[in-house]
């Protein structure tokens, strides 16, 4: 691929773009160049320049702050095992060049292009949160660029006939289905829901597909109402609940708001028997709301919990790649002293796609790279993995299964904790009502 560059060249020159920019590149460790000869010739080492926008600051960071740390982990974990080892005996380098997009859509794709068009990078990752992720994949495929996407689950997205754009989440019209479900099976007496969530693409995604499912499942549906981003006064909303009296509520959006939510609808005393809300509950720093986390329920694209594994891919007749959950879980945990969300096993994930298909192609070429992408079939630490190949949903995350957390209090300990709660046959727990 013409934009892979020497080892030291790169080094160099992307070391004074990060200087004149305000970006940040992590390079690959010391000693790129030619190694020491291979049986079949002269092993090369070259650098990977893969390149993606960051929350560093506005409403995505906290999760955005995960998610990047997912990726740099993974970037370390190749490196130490001496890079990504192509057919023909070349050795790929990965380093990650990025900048701040303050968590705005017009800034990324100001960031997309730059990093296309000036840093000359090889391949994308994504931004986190659907908004960005939709504003970063019309750069990149307009460019041609192959992007791999974590932290974007908007159905709408991935559903306008890219060809280069690759989703890793569970699309967001099957967030809330599960939780659903589990509502049903949990109390079959509770019939009225209410749904409330925050006028964005990715959560009217998700309600739009949750409400019929939930009318379909003998479910009334009594309020149904959106509210904007960056809203912090609920009360409004939180009275029109308390009138239409559900005995569950649905929705939410992103994690400053879900979590707010959350402690409003505790401070207010909400009599609802069971709550179900997007992104923020699966994040571990939820539990800073104290009390008003518990019996929260969340869908979570991965969990510390859960049992992905070489056995579980043959059982279900798939090739198991890379890392288990618990290596995944005790690495990240080492490095950040604190433990991985889903946001941080989407980034590793997210760099595991993009290394399989190198593998895979044997080249750089991102006509290559996309037909392995195509034919990817497997299960990593993350889950199962496999994207659409019909034309209108091309790159759609067809493969991965949502899991569902729920905030439970430790016997023993008396103090907060997440267990999978949903589906049974991953449920650390049973699931529990609101007291």
């Amino acid at each position: 691929m013409k934009h892979i560059r020497w080892a030291g060249l790169v080094l160099a020159l992307t070391g004074i773009v990060a200087s004149a920019c305000g970006g940040t590149t992590t390079p690959a460790p010391a000693g790129g160049g030619t190694t020491a000869p291979a049986a079949g010739g002269p092993t090369v080492t070259k650098d990977l320049i893969i390149g993606f926008s960051a929350s560093q600051t506005g409403a995505q960071n906290v999760a955005s702050k995960k998610q990047t740390e997912g990726i740099q982990l993974w970037v370390d974990d190749v490196n130490k095992a001496g890079g990504i080892k192509l057919k023909d005996g070349t050795v790929l380098k990965p380093q990650i060049k990025f900048y701040d997009d303050e968590s705005k859509t017009d800034r990324v794709q100001q960031l997309y292009t730059k990093l296309i068009n000036d840093d000359k990078v090889d391949f994308l990752l994504s931004p986190y949160s659907s908004g960005l992720v939709k504003a970063a994949a019309v750069v990149s495929e307009q460019n041609g660029k192959v992007m791999i996407t974590a932290g974007g689950a908007d159905d709408a997205t991935m559903e306008q006939g890219f060809k280069y754009i690759y989703q890793v989440y569970t699309p967001a019209s099957k967030y809330l289905t599960g939780a659903i479900d589990l509502i049903g099976k949990l109390d079959p007496s509770i019939k009225k829901i209410a749904i409330v969530n925050e006028k964005d693409s990715f959560s009217t995604s998700v309600v739009q597909a949750a409400q019929p499912y939930a009318t379909g499942k003998g479910f009334q549906v009594v309020l149904s109402e959106g509210y904007d981003t960056g809203t912090k006064d609920f009360a409004p909303f939180i009275n029109k609940i308390i009138a239409a009296a559900p005995d569950a509520i649905v929705g939410g959006g992103h994690f400053d708001d879900g979590t707010t939510f959350a402690k409003q609808l505790y401070e207010k005393k909400v009599n609802a028997r069971v709550i179900a809300l997007l992104v923020a509950p699966p994040e571990p720093t939820f539990a800073d709301i104290g009390d008003a986390a518990q019996y929260i329920i969340g869908p979570s694209q991965w969990e510390t919990q859960v049992k992905y594994s070489a056995e579980a891919a043959k059982s279900a007749n798939l090739p198991y790649y890379g890392l288990t959950a618990k290596d995944f879980t005790d690495r990240y945990t080492t490095k950040y002293s604190a433990p991985p969300s889903y946001h941080s096993a989407g980034g590793y994930a997210a760099g595991q796609v993009l290394q399989k298909a190198l593998e895979d192609a044997g080249s750089t070429d991102p006509e290559k790279v996309r037909a392995a992408l195509d034919k990817m079939d497997l299960m990593l630490f993350y889950g199962h993995v496999k994207f659409s190949t019909d034309a209108k949903t091309h790159g759609k995350q067809i493969a991965h299964d949502m899991v569902y957390v729920q905030w439970q209090k430790d016997s023993y300990t008396n103090r907060l904790a997440t267990q999978i709660v949903w589906p049974p046959e991953a449920k650390s727990a049973d699931a529990q009502l609101r007291k």
